[in-house]
């Protein structure tokens, strides 16, 4: 059932997502992939969380893909069943929470398109990032294709998607695909801090600046600059902003509440 198979948890403004299906490498179906809409959906409504922490159960994968299964059961309508973790995957990257992905294993498929949906990337040093779609007939259909380009670029991108060729975590940082590399037993220990930072921070202005590079690196340069300035002025006239101008002011802490 999702309702095992998906664990999260909250903890004041960080909340966590674990993919608990260790025995399956973590694999994604649609019980899953529905799970993660709701969380996200609801999330939308949450004031208190600023960060999302995703990771896997174990220390195998992240996820290794898709469930192989159910696409060979799906049959003709593979495509249905592929446009709706697409779907559900746009709404994680347009989330207007900070989403961590905690990489700790293999990130394969569609594992690795879920942790390109998320903001920051952090993997331990025993994970593997591939999109190794075509080693079955198949090809990335979760945003593979679109995604990897924008980080990597397109001769990389292709040559991975092409291969099906899995990259070490090392050799994923040194392309731009992930932000950080640990070991294995610092990895939940170095996200958590991370999402701490990023949640002690005021938490309009994060979400601000996430929509402004969001929304801001699809435009031209000019364009991209009015966006910042319509989205400043919404962060300037924040109660979020006032408390931190007087915090800094009085030598004190900040109480942000996100308004």
């Amino acid at each position: 059932m999702a309702g095992n198979d998906v664990v999260f948890k909250k903890d004041g403004a960080v909340a966590r997502i674990t993919i608990n299906r260790e025995g399956a490498y973590n694999a994604l179906n649609s019980a899953i992939l529905n799970r993660l809409e709701e969380i996200f959906s609801d999330l939308e409504g949450d004031k208190e969380v600023v960060v999302v922490v995703i990771t896997g159960a174990g220390q195998k994968a992240f996820i290794a893909g898709a469930d192989i299964k159910e696409i060979k059961e799906a049959g003709d309508t593979r495509t249905e069943l592929v446009k709706k973790g697409q779907e559900i995957f746009s709404k994680i990257r347009n989330s207007s929470k900070v989403v961590i992905a905690a990489v700790n294993g293999y990130a394969l498929g569609g594992g690795c398109e879920l942790a390109l949906c998320c903001d920051i990337r952090i993997a331990s040093k025993n994970a593997r990032f591939g999109l190794t779609e075509v080693k079955l007939g198949l090809m990335p259909g979760y945003g593979g294709t679109q995604l990897l380009p924008r980080f990597i670029g397109t001769g990389a991108a292709k040559y991975l998607i092409f291969s099906g060729e899995m990259i070490t975590a090392e050799e994923a940082y040194r392309l731009g695909l992930v932000e950080r590399v640990c070991t294995s037993e610092t990895l939940m220990e170095e996200v958590d801090e991370l999402a701490r930072k990023i949640s002690s921070n005021g938490h309009v202005a994060v979400r601000a600046c996430k929509r402004a590079i969001n929304f801001g690196t699809q435009l031209s340069i000019d364009d991209a600059l009015k966006l910042e300035l319509e989205i400043y002025d919404e962060v300037a006239r924040s109660a979020d902003a006032e408390e931190g101008i007087a915090a800094f002011l009085e030598k004190k802490a900040p109480v942000f509440k996100g308004r």
